[in-house]
């Protein structure tokens, strides 16, 4: 793995994006809790009951930090797309390639399984509650997807501005009452914020460490103010039957926590790149960025497989009981392990929809390979492309005229066409008519 890996690759961009991918999965994991009862499923989270547990939220919603890293590598691939001539249309279908057959195949799976569950009459409630958590990932993708498309205009955009309207929403949710609706532009706004910043990234903006530092310390300031003192919620995930989510859409308290963690993440690049130089190291990190689309779309999908199966051994603690006491949590760390053996066999069954067969190649002509085009080499090939139409317009010419000739047996005077014989290029030239 180590030694298949190009020597310019930026391994810290690898492993924050493995660090966001992960810390979402066992944040859900965590918090996420399917109780039985009688004969339905309901959810339920540790934060609802336990809000001194608030600040666990802070560890695992890392959703910043996969923005900031796809912004920077969707700007910088689209600006090498721009240099080697190839169309917009054609480098937004590559990037959004990855993500649609995974999820294709997951609402394969859940359409399936919830036609099933229909007929056999299972609750409706415990069905809604199934399908709400499987499908629950497709939201970031949506978002993903719609940012990825607009990287030509957003790829300049200053991270002040998508700010400046989230602050603007919450103004007019909190301070002045406006319908709670207005709120979702947030959902595009809020996470532009950390896109944009990982734009920067590529324009070179954030190199120096003063950068870092200044969304870090800036970014915690502004989260404990808002959190403090203008009645933000402590939690930075969903928590069922919460007046306020900072995630559902996300708050202006969510925007300046993940504008502290993308600051730490900026502070951390060289020392996750001297890390990664550790072929182990490398080797997970590199695992799970081949597989993350696998392991986030099919994660809830682990958890659910789980919880259903425990319920044939009956109410089991951590799995299926009430997370109202701090035992509960004890509980549920010892169920990660089942629930990473059951991703790891969903893996099994899907990761093939993330990448091409093995035998796939793109299509270029045998025995040619094929060249990225730059300014230089299109310029050639139109030169080229204009020469061989003259070329093609003489013979042509020529033609016309050997006809009439044949036609009228009138000799037409024309230019002296002058030519070399082939066996001896320095004899002199002779001339003739046509």
């Amino acid at each position: 793995m180590d030694a298949a890996t190009p020597a310019d690759r930026d391994r810290a961009v690898d492993a924050l994006r493995a660090f966001a991918v992960l810390g979402v999965v066992l944040g859900h994991w965590l918090v996420t809790a399917l109780v039985a009862d009688g004969g339905r499923l309901g959810t339920g989270s540790p934060l609802q009951h336990l809000p001194v547990l608030a600040p666990v939220s802070w560890l695992f919603q890392t959703l910043a930090v996969f923005f900031l890293v796809g912004g920077h590598v969707a700007t910088r691939s689209h600006a090498t797309a721009r240099a080697n001539g190839t169309p917009y249309r054609r480098w937004l279908c590559s990037r959004l390639a990855r993500l649609c057959k995974p999820v294709a195949a997951l609402l394969a799976l859940w359409t399936v399984t919830t036609t099933a569950l229909l007929v056999s009459g299972t609750d409706l409630a415990t069905v809604h509650t199934l399908v709400k958590l499987a499908l629950s990932p497709l939201w970031f993708l949506v978002v993903f997807a719609a940012l990825t498309a607009a990287t030509p205009l957003v790829a300049r955009l200053n991270p002040l501005w998508p700010l400046a309207v989230v602050l603007h929403v919450d103004l007019l949710r909190f301070g002045f009452g406006a319908p709670a609706g207005i709120g979702w532009v947030n959902l595009a706004a809020g996470w532009l914020v950390p896109y944009t910043l990982g734009a920067a990234w590529t324009r070179g903006e954030l190199d120096r460490p003063r950068a870092g530092w200044v969304l870090l310390i800036g970014g915690t300031a502004a989260t404990a103010v808002l959190v403090g003192f203008a009645g933000y919620p402590a939690a930075m995930v969903g928590v069922p039957g919460a007046a306020v989510s900072n995630l559902d859409p996300p708050t202006l308290a969510a925007v300046t926590f993940g504008l502290a963690q993308c600051g730490l993440a900026l502070l951390l690049r060289e020392r996750l790149r001297r890390t990664m130089r550790r072929p182990l190291a490398w080797a997970a990190v590199a695992f799970v960025n081949l597989s993350a689309m696998t392991i986030f779309l099919w994660h809830q999908t682990a958890l659910m497989a789980t919880t259903a199966t425990g319920l044939l051994l009956g109410r089991l603690p951590g799995l299926h009981t009430p997370p109202d006491h701090f035992g509960w949590v004890g509980d549920r760390l010892l169920w990660l392990p089942v629930f990473a053996l059951v991703l790891a066999v969903c893996w099994a069954a899907f990761h093939t929809y993330e990448h091409p067969a093995p035998g796939h190649r793109p299509h270029t002509r045998p025995g040619r390979p094929r060249t990225p085009r730059t300014r230089d080499t299109r310029a050639l090939v139109r030169a080229r492309s204009h020469t061989r139409a003259l070329v093609r317009a003489r013979s042509r010419n020529r033609a016309l005229v050997r006809a009439r000739v044949a036609r009228t047996g009138v000799v037409i005077p024309s230019r002296v066409v002058r030519t070399h014989r082939s066996s001896d290029r320095a004899t002199p030239t002779e001339a003739r008519r046509v």
